[in-house]
Protein backbone atom coordinates (compact mmCIF):
# COMPACT_ATOMS: atom_id res chain seq x y z
CA UNK A 1 0.00 0.00 0.00
CA UNK A 2 1.54 3.28 -0.97
CA UNK A 3 2.91 5.22 1.88
CA UNK A 4 0.41 7.15 4.26
CA UNK A 5 -2.47 4.89 3.06
CA UNK A 6 -1.86 2.05 5.44
CA UNK A 7 -4.92 1.39 7.90
CA UNK A 8 -4.16 1.79 11.72
CA UNK A 9 -7.71 2.35 12.87
CA UNK A 10 -11.28 0.80 11.79
CA UNK A 11 -14.60 2.29 12.77
CA UNK A 12 -17.30 0.81 12.92
CA UNK A 13 -20.35 3.18 12.07
CA UNK A 14 -23.83 2.21 12.80
CA UNK A 15 -26.50 4.22 10.95
CA UNK A 16 -30.22 4.42 9.38
CA UNK A 17 -31.38 5.30 6.10
CA UNK A 18 -34.54 6.58 5.28
CA UNK A 19 -37.08 8.97 2.90
CA UNK A 20 -35.66 9.83 0.20
CA UNK A 21 -32.38 7.56 0.43
CA UNK A 22 -34.28 4.31 0.41
CA UNK A 23 -34.66 4.66 -3.35
CA UNK A 24 -30.74 5.10 -3.72
CA UNK A 25 -28.97 2.41 -5.45
CA UNK A 26 -26.41 -0.02 -4.17
CA UNK A 27 -23.64 1.66 -6.60
CA UNK A 28 -24.69 5.26 -5.59
CA UNK A 29 -25.19 4.73 -1.92
CA UNK A 30 -21.57 4.14 -2.18
CA UNK A 31 -20.65 6.56 -3.86
CA UNK A 32 -22.43 8.90 -1.62
CA UNK A 33 -20.70 7.85 1.63
CA UNK A 34 -17.13 8.51 -0.49
CA UNK A 35 -18.55 11.89 -1.21
CA UNK A 36 -19.50 11.98 3.02
CA UNK A 37 -16.41 10.32 4.39
CA UNK A 38 -14.59 13.11 2.32
CA UNK A 39 -16.15 16.13 3.47
CA UNK A 40 -15.79 14.97 7.12
CA UNK A 41 -12.22 15.41 7.16
CA UNK A 42 -11.48 12.09 8.28
CA UNK A 43 -7.97 10.95 7.97
CA UNK A 44 -8.96 8.14 5.77
CA UNK A 45 -6.81 5.03 4.35
CA UNK A 46 -7.24 4.37 0.71
CA UNK A 47 -7.44 1.35 -1.52
CA UNK A 48 -4.52 0.98 -3.55
CA UNK A 49 -3.85 0.94 -7.38
CA UNK A 50 -4.58 3.92 -10.36
CA UNK A 51 -8.33 4.90 -8.58
CA UNK A 52 -7.52 4.57 -5.15
CA UNK A 53 -11.06 4.92 -2.91
CA UNK A 54 -11.75 5.34 0.17
CA UNK A 55 -11.59 1.58 2.58
CA UNK A 56 -14.85 0.73 3.31
CA UNK A 57 -16.78 -2.31 4.26
CA UNK A 58 -21.02 -2.48 4.04
CA UNK A 59 -22.11 -5.78 6.20
CA UNK A 60 -24.97 -6.10 3.54
CA UNK A 61 -26.36 -3.80 1.16
CA UNK A 62 -29.78 -2.36 1.27
CA UNK A 63 -31.70 -3.19 -1.46
CA UNK A 64 -33.05 -0.52 -3.31
CA UNK A 65 -37.08 0.42 -1.85
CA UNK A 66 -36.09 -0.84 1.94
CA UNK A 67 -35.53 1.48 5.22
CA UNK A 68 -32.79 0.66 6.81
CA UNK A 69 -32.78 0.92 10.63
CA UNK A 70 -29.50 -1.29 11.59
CA UNK A 71 -27.24 -0.47 9.21
CA UNK A 72 -23.40 -0.65 9.59
CA UNK A 73 -20.51 0.31 7.65
CA UNK A 74 -16.96 -0.26 8.72
CA UNK A 75 -14.22 2.49 7.52
CA UNK A 76 -10.60 2.32 7.92
CA UNK A 77 -8.46 5.59 8.72
CA UNK A 78 -4.40 6.24 8.34
CA UNK A 79 -5.10 7.75 12.28
CA UNK A 80 -6.50 7.02 14.94
CA UNK A 81 -9.82 9.06 15.70
CA UNK A 82 -12.21 8.81 18.56
CA UNK A 83 -15.10 7.60 18.00
CA UNK A 84 -17.65 10.67 19.38
CA UNK A 85 -15.48 13.16 17.41
CA UNK A 86 -15.97 11.22 14.39
CA UNK A 87 -19.95 10.40 15.13
CA UNK A 88 -20.28 14.38 15.59
CA UNK A 89 -18.04 14.83 12.35
CA UNK A 90 -19.98 12.39 10.25
CA UNK A 91 -23.25 13.57 11.62
CA UNK A 92 -22.76 16.88 10.06
CA UNK A 93 -22.13 15.98 6.99
CA UNK A 94 -25.08 13.60 6.47
CA UNK A 95 -27.98 14.76 3.66
CA UNK A 96 -31.38 13.89 4.42
CA UNK A 97 -32.20 10.29 4.73
CA UNK A 98 -29.46 9.37 6.24
CA UNK A 99 -28.72 9.45 10.56
CA UNK A 100 -25.48 8.51 11.92
CA UNK A 101 -26.29 6.32 15.53
CA UNK A 102 -23.04 4.89 16.45
CA UNK A 103 -19.13 5.27 16.04
CA UNK A 104 -16.71 2.33 17.74
CA UNK A 105 -13.74 0.76 16.77
CA UNK A 106 -13.29 -2.90 16.03
CA UNK A 107 -9.48 -4.82 15.74
CA UNK A 108 -8.52 -3.75 12.67
CA UNK A 109 -8.27 -7.93 11.90
CA UNK A 110 -11.46 -8.28 12.48
CA UNK A 111 -13.41 -10.84 10.17
CA UNK A 112 -14.93 -9.22 6.96
CA UNK A 113 -18.46 -8.06 7.91
CA UNK A 114 -20.19 -9.69 5.02
CA UNK A 115 -18.55 -13.04 6.10
CA UNK A 116 -20.42 -13.06 8.87
CA UNK A 117 -23.58 -11.87 8.02
CA UNK A 118 -26.16 -14.78 8.83
CA UNK A 119 -29.57 -13.37 9.01
CA UNK A 120 -31.84 -10.26 8.51
CA UNK A 121 -34.65 -9.39 10.53
CA UNK A 122 -37.38 -7.00 8.77
CA UNK A 123 -40.66 -5.01 9.47
CA UNK A 124 -42.89 -4.80 7.38
CA UNK A 125 -45.79 -2.97 6.98
CA UNK A 126 -48.71 -4.35 3.94
CA UNK A 127 -51.72 -2.07 3.01
CA UNK A 128 -54.49 -4.70 1.43
CA UNK A 129 -57.96 -4.94 1.29
CA UNK A 130 -57.63 -8.75 3.05
CA UNK A 131 -58.82 -8.63 6.63
CA UNK A 132 -56.44 -9.72 9.31
CA UNK A 133 -58.02 -13.34 9.81
CA UNK A 134 -57.09 -13.62 5.91
CA UNK A 135 -53.89 -12.39 6.62
CA UNK A 136 -52.62 -14.90 9.28
CA UNK A 137 -54.44 -17.47 7.43
CA UNK A 138 -52.17 -16.58 4.34
CA UNK A 139 -49.16 -16.39 6.63
CA UNK A 140 -49.64 -19.75 7.89
CA UNK A 141 -50.73 -21.41 4.46
CA UNK A 142 -47.08 -19.92 3.30
CA UNK A 143 -45.04 -21.62 6.41
CA UNK A 144 -47.50 -25.18 5.95
CA UNK A 145 -45.65 -25.71 2.38
CA UNK A 146 -42.59 -27.92 1.66
CA UNK A 147 -40.77 -25.70 -0.31
CA UNK A 148 -41.51 -22.37 -2.69
CA UNK A 149 -39.61 -22.67 -5.79
CA UNK A 150 -38.55 -19.71 -7.26
CA UNK A 151 -35.88 -17.90 -9.93
CA UNK A 152 -34.00 -14.75 -10.18
CA UNK A 153 -32.17 -13.15 -12.87
CA UNK A 154 -28.50 -12.55 -11.70
CA UNK A 155 -25.51 -11.47 -14.29
CA UNK A 156 -27.76 -11.95 -17.71
CA UNK A 157 -28.39 -15.59 -16.04
CA UNK A 158 -31.85 -17.01 -14.69
CA UNK A 159 -31.11 -18.97 -11.34
CA UNK A 160 -33.66 -21.24 -9.47
CA UNK A 161 -34.13 -21.64 -6.16
CA UNK A 162 -36.00 -22.36 -2.79
CA UNK A 163 -37.29 -19.74 -1.42
CA UNK A 164 -38.51 -22.02 2.02
CA UNK A 165 -35.67 -22.52 3.66
CA UNK A 166 -34.67 -19.20 3.65
CA UNK A 167 -37.58 -17.94 5.92
CA UNK A 168 -36.74 -18.44 9.62
CA UNK A 169 -39.33 -16.10 10.90
CA UNK A 170 -42.86 -15.35 9.18
CA UNK A 171 -44.79 -13.72 11.89
CA UNK A 172 -48.66 -11.68 11.93
CA UNK A 173 -48.16 -8.79 14.51
CA UNK A 174 -51.38 -7.40 13.78
CA UNK A 175 -53.51 -5.10 11.40
CA UNK A 176 -55.76 -2.08 11.68
CA UNK A 177 -58.37 -0.02 9.57
CA UNK A 178 -56.48 2.34 6.91
CA UNK A 179 -57.64 4.75 4.36
CA UNK A 180 -59.58 3.79 1.35
CA UNK A 181 -61.08 0.44 2.73
CA UNK A 182 -57.78 -1.25 3.29
CA UNK A 183 -56.08 -2.64 5.83
CA UNK A 184 -52.40 -2.00 7.67
CA UNK A 185 -50.63 -5.41 8.53
CA UNK A 186 -47.67 -5.39 10.13
CA UNK A 187 -45.38 -8.86 10.07
CA UNK A 188 -42.33 -9.81 11.57
CA UNK A 189 -39.63 -11.66 9.39
CA UNK A 190 -36.35 -13.09 10.29
CA UNK A 191 -34.32 -14.46 7.18
CA UNK A 192 -30.94 -15.26 6.09
CA UNK A 193 -28.93 -13.38 4.73
CA UNK A 194 -25.37 -14.61 3.66
CA UNK A 195 -23.03 -15.55 1.02
CA UNK A 196 -25.25 -19.01 0.50
CA UNK A 197 -28.53 -17.07 -0.03
CA UNK A 198 -30.69 -14.74 1.35
CA UNK A 199 -34.54 -14.29 1.75
CA UNK A 200 -36.13 -11.24 0.67
CA UNK A 201 -39.63 -10.19 1.98
CA UNK A 202 -40.93 -8.82 -1.53
CA UNK A 203 -40.29 -12.60 -2.60
CA UNK A 204 -42.33 -13.66 0.20
CA UNK A 205 -45.23 -11.04 -0.40
CA UNK A 206 -45.36 -12.69 -3.50
CA UNK A 207 -46.30 -16.07 -2.22
CA UNK A 208 -49.39 -14.77 -0.54
CA UNK A 209 -51.82 -15.50 -2.68
CA UNK A 210 -53.05 -12.06 -1.72
CA UNK A 211 -53.68 -9.19 -3.31
CA UNK A 212 -51.77 -6.32 -1.76
CA UNK A 213 -51.93 -2.64 -2.60
CA UNK A 214 -48.46 -1.57 -1.54
CA UNK A 215 -45.95 -2.46 1.32
CA UNK A 216 -43.28 -0.87 3.36
CA UNK A 217 -39.70 -2.93 4.13
CA UNK A 218 -37.73 -1.78 7.61
CA UNK A 219 -34.97 -4.10 8.06
CA UNK A 220 -34.53 -3.60 11.48
CA UNK A 221 -31.62 -5.76 12.47
CA UNK A 222 -28.47 -7.41 10.98
CA UNK A 223 -27.58 -10.62 12.91
CA UNK A 224 -23.89 -11.82 12.80
CA UNK A 225 -22.09 -15.04 13.35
Amino acid sequence: MAAGRQAVQRLRVGYRIGDPLQYVSVLDMGRLWERLLRRAGLPLAYTQGFHPHPRMQFAAPLPVGYWGEAETLDIYLREPVDGDEALRTLAGQCPQGLSIESVQAVPLDAPNLQAQMREAEYRVLVWSAAAPQEMQAALEALLARDELPRSRSRKGRVQAYDLRPLIHELTYIGGQPAADGLWEHTLHIRARSSSQGSGRPEEMLEELGVALDHFRIYRTRLIWE
